[in-house]
């Protein structure tokens, strides 16, 4: 059976990709291929770029999708694309949330572009829960409603990584559509773990040793040890359970933040690059390369490929029945 053709828009590091693609393995799993191929990527980040190349041998072009025409990209069946997310998060507080207003938010309309001049078979995309509230909840609505005028029955869930065997609680918005003329009535998987206690805990990715540079200072921890009852700082994980959203910002992670952070031996330390790809379910053989500042960027932006998985071998299913 011939491969299904990707075309990853705003594809960072390739969480997506890594997922989409399948054959790899994580927690002693084996995720079967889907019989995809990634025939075109992009993404704007430069460093983020760097290290898909690395993993996947394909170049990403890393123009603004706004300069891109839809007839400079090959023929694909699947589209993909977590637009970026930025103005419609939750912890993006400061400025308020903008959603549609900014820039950013907007960019899911060039995905649209696309999909009305290539009409693929399918898209999939991806998002923060916060998108479904932003703009006093009157983004998400203008979103399905764009994707649905660019040709296709569209449905959306919120999926738990922690409920797909990721050692980390991250809710994210999928989006699924199928071009009308396939009458597709597509159904999202099923949780794979429905009891909490079943998780998969955070120290099963963790290293006993790590270099010195990853632990706070006294002095941080002294500060935020005065800060602590009254602003619920030093967020240290119960590593028996699956860690908190890991974000884009680890590389500069403070205690005084609300980022997770490890205690270990009643020392308070961040996690490395590679704890920060297992806690994403990448693969050991995911290659990091670039600046550590890089590397936690387009980690903490990725989209675990373990979740995605799942949802692209449904996907598949649907197209090859």
């Amino acid at each position: 059976m011939e491969k299904l053709k990707v075309a990853s828009l705003f594809c960072g590091c390739g969480g997506t990709d890594v997922g989409l693609l399948g054959n790899f393995d994580f927690l002693g799993k084996h995720y079967a291929s889907n019989n995809m191929e990634i025939v075109y990527a992009n993404d704007i980040d430069d460093n983020a770029c760097r290290i898909f190349e690395e993993n996947f041998g394909i170049k990403p072009d890393n123009r603004d999708i706004r300069q891109i025409n839809s007839n400079e990209l090959p023929d694909f069946d699947i589209l993909t694309g977590g637009f970026p997310c930025q103005s419609f998060s939750i912890i993006a507080q400061n400025p308020k949330r903008l959603g549609v207003k900014d820039d950013r938010g907007k960019l899911f309309f060039e995905m649209c572009r696309i999909l009305k001049d290539k009409q693929p078979k399918c898209f999939i995309a991806e998002n923060v829960k916060g998108l479904l509230t932003a703009n006093q909840k009157s983004a998400f609505p203008l979103i399905m409603e764009e994707f649905k005028n660019s040709g296709y029955d569209v449905k959306h869930v919120v999926l738990n990584s922690a409920n797909y065997g990721v050692p980390q609680k991250r809710e994210r918005v999928i989006i699924v559509g199928f071009r009308k003329d396939l009458k597709i009535d597509f159904i999202f998987p099923n949780q794979v773990i429905t009891d909490e206690d079943l998780f998969e805990p955070l120290k099963k990715v963790i290293e006993n040793t790590v270099d010195e540079k990853y632990y706070f200072s006294d002095r941080a921890v002294e500060g935020m040890m005065k800060k602590r009852e009254k602003m619920n700082k030093g967020r240290a994980q119960d590593i028996e359970k699956p860690c908190n959203t890991v974000g884009a910002h680890l590389a500069k992670v403070s205690l005084n933040s609300t980022d997770p952070v490890l205690m270990f031996e009643n020392r308070y330390r961040r996690f490395t690059p590679r704890e920060v790809a297992r806690i994403q379910s990448f693969p050991e053989k995911f290659e990091l390369v670039g600046s550590e500042s890089a590397q936690y960027r387009a980690l903490g932006n990725a989209i675990p490929p373990v979740m995605i998985w799942y949802v692209a071998n449904t996907v598949k299913n649907f197209l090859t029945v």
